[in-house]
Parts: C-alpha cells; structure tokens; sequence
C-alpha cells in the first residue's frame, strides 16, 4: 500500500472476501424461500415457520463471536475457506431433510455456520484499507449481503426445476470457492497477531463501551435486514396473497436494494460523520415502519414505503460499520466484529418470530411495525446524540496478574 492509496493486493481480498460472504449468506438463507414449498409437505403454522427461518439467524449470528476472534488469531486466509467447505455439509444434508420439521430445523442450526463469514470478512477488508477508504470498501464488502437476494430469486426457481438442483448448484460453487480462496486470500504481512487466550480477547472487547453501543445500532440496522430477508416472503404470502414466487422475487428486490445502499452509506460515512449517517438513516426507517403499519395498499404504497425502508436499513448498515473501523483498536477489530456482528445477527432473529406470533394472536402485523418504528428512532436519537462525539478508544489494558504492593510507611 502506497500513502493512501489500496494496493493491487487490497482490491484482490476484498472482492475475494465480497464473493465468499455472497455465496454462504446464499447459503444461509436457502430455507427462507423453500418454507412456503416445505410447508406444503409438513403442514406448518406461521409460528413453526419462522422458528425454522430463525434457527440458522440465531446460529449464524451467535457464530461470529468466536469467528472473529478466531480470525484476529488465525487469519482470514485459513477462515474463509475452512468455513465454506465447512458449510457444504448442511447444504447437502438440506436433501434428505425436507421430510422431517425437526430434521430441518436441526440442518439449519449446523446451516447458521455460513452466517458466520461477515466477521472474518470486516477484519481482513479493515486491515488492507487505509482509514480514509476502510467506509467505502467495508459497503463493498457489504454487498455480499446481496446473497440473501440471490437466494430468494433464485432458489424456489431452481427448487421448481429440480428439487436437489440449489442444493448441489450451492455446494458445488462452495467448493470452488473455497480452493480459489485458499490460494488468493492473503493476511496483511504485518499483520498484529494476539497471543492472549480466545476467551481473554473476548473480554477486552466486551470491555469496551462502544462494542455495545454500536451492537445496539447494528442490531437495528442490519437486524432489520435479515429480518426482513428471511420474513419478507411469508409477510407478502400471508397478508398479500403473492404467490410463493411473486413473493420470492418481491423480496429478493427489497433485498437488492439494501446491497446496493450499503455501499453508498459506507462511501457517505467517509465523507460526513458516521453517526450523522446512520442517525438519519434510521429517522427514514422509523417514519416508513409507520406508514407500513396502516397496512397500505401493495402498489405502490407498500411497495414504495418497504423499498425505502431498504434503503434506510443498507444505509445504516454501512455507516454503523464504518464507525466500528474508526473507534476500534486494530488487534481488536476482529473481536469486536464478532461481538457487533452477531448482535446484528440476534436483531435479526427476534422480529420474524414476533411477527409470527403477532399474526397468530391479532391476525394483523401492525403492532411489529410499530416496534421497528420505535426502535429505529431510538437508534435515530443515540446515534447523533451520544455517537457523533464517540473518538478511537484506547484498548483496555490487561490486568496485571501480581500487582505491587503499596509501599508502607
């Protein structure tokens, strides 16, 4: 890297790194768009559904504590490709699991490994980039996110054609890119290596003040992604009448449009505050999750009002990341993306079985919308009051095993 300038070697990692996150968040969501399909052969109620299209959120998202920490440890270059060979197993073993509730539901805890990939991604892309690009390259890197729109296009289209075809299509590039991202993927060479224990380095980042404050906008933020990623077809089926693939396409579009905001709120972060970004991001978010509330109609209503709300959620997303690159101390950033990834992860678990349970009891799914509503405000106010004066924080010192004794008088 010359002055601030990315080197050849940067801009290689980071589409490395924005190909493999793509491909096991595809991964990740291949039950979201076939539960619909599922439901038709095992008779499930909505509360049932969402609980299988939560399982591999939690999982995934729980994943990335130790992910990251393992990644400051060993590197992205072991990580990234162990990982997706890894998750190869739960996308075959979705096969002969479509016959069993609990069978799937027990592939999609193991499926929740390729969740896991976002926190061994942010460190590699944040230690190649110099800080006046790390906002922009971290949004590319984002764009992976875009997995969960291929899925939902894709998916129940190929599962149509052929029943096994996703599956075996999704292992197979799994595969590949796991031997190109072993030969590509290189760790920065001075890269700082900890030595401390997995679990001591863990505690240094929970130790930090900023690790809870940006969880609680991420959770918000890129919750509100996934939730909505893994929710979106069973809303639009259930309170719109969409066909499963209407409403696969539907949301695959939704999904679409937060790839590509991310990257604009991870550029727009290096230009204006981060905190300032996100706040305005999630004051859209929390006007639009009222509008939606009213149940308007699907065109153009809803449709604008939840494209909108894509917009504002990738935005978010973006932004809150480029924060985490500015207020982290380097050997931590790994840890600490873990800890925020997987809190992001969590705000993405609780909502679509909220909305299940809300329809189940109201037949209505106004009152989750209002809780996104008051959520993203308060993320609104805590953004641009408290976090537009956060600076670096300096990593905690280890406490010392045998402290001096006072010298006595």
């Amino acid at each position: 890297m010359t002055g601030d300038r990315p080197s050849a070697a940067a801009w290689r990692n980071l589409v490395m790194a924005t190909v493999g996150f793509t491909l096991t968040f595809w991964a990740w969501n291949l039950v979201a768009p076939l539960a619909a399909d599922f439901d038709g052969r095992l008779h499930m109620g909505a509360s049932a559904q969402s609980l299988l299209v939560a399982v591999p959120v939690l999982v995934g998202s729980l994943g990335r504590v130790p992910a990251g920490a393992l990644t400051d440890r060993y590197g992205a270059r072991l990580m990234f490709p162990l990982t997706s060979a890894l998750t190869i197993i739960p996308v075959l073993l979705l096969i002969p699991a479509r016959s069993s509730y609990v069978a799937l539901l027990l592939v999609g805890f193991v499926l929740g490994l390729g969740g896991t990939t976002f926190a061994i991604g942010v460190p590699l892309v944040n230690s190649w980039f110099p800080p006046a690009h790390r906002g922009a390259a971290l949004g590319v890197f984002g764009m992976g996110m875009g997995g969960v729109a291929l899925s939902g296009f894709l998916t129940p289209r190929m599962y149509h054609r052929d029943e096994h075809l996703p599956f075996l299509v999704m292992a197979a590039a799994l595969a590949v890119y796991a031997v190109l991202a072993a030969v590509l993927i290189n760790d920065r060479p001075d890269r700082r290596i900890p030595s401390t224990p997995l679990t001591a380095r863990l505690t240094r980042a929970a130790r930090l003040r900023v690790t809870w404050e940006l969880s609680a906008l991420y959770a918000i933020g890129f919750g509100g992604i996934v939730a909505f990623g893994v929710y979106l077809p069973t809303y639009l089926r259930t309170w719109y009448g969409l066909s499963p693939t209407d409403a696969g396409t539907r949301a695959a579009g939704f999904a679409l449009v937060t790839v590509v905001f991310r990257p604009f709120g991870g550029w727009l972060a290096d230009r204006v505050h981060p905190a300032v970004v996100t706040a305005w991001a999630l004051g859209l978010v929390a006007v639009l999750a009222i509008l939606q509330s009213f149940d308007p109609v699907l065109v153009p209503t809803a449709t604008v009002c939840l494209l909108l709300m894509a917009a504002g959620l990738g935005t978010a997303s973006g932004s809150v990341f480029a924060l985490v690159s500015r207020v982290t101390p380097q050997p931590q950033v790994g840890s600490v993306t873990g800890i925020v990834g997987a809190t992001g992860g969590l705000g993405g678990f609780v909502p679509p079985l909220v909305m299940g349970a809300v329809y189940t009891a109201k037949s209505s799914y106004s009152i989750g919308y209002m809780l996104l509503s008051d959520l993203a405000l308060a993320g609104c106010v805590y953004a641009y009051g408290r976090m537009r004066t956060a600076g670096p924080t300096p990593e905690p010192a280890p406490t010392p095993a045998h402290a001096p004794k006072a010298p006595t008088r």
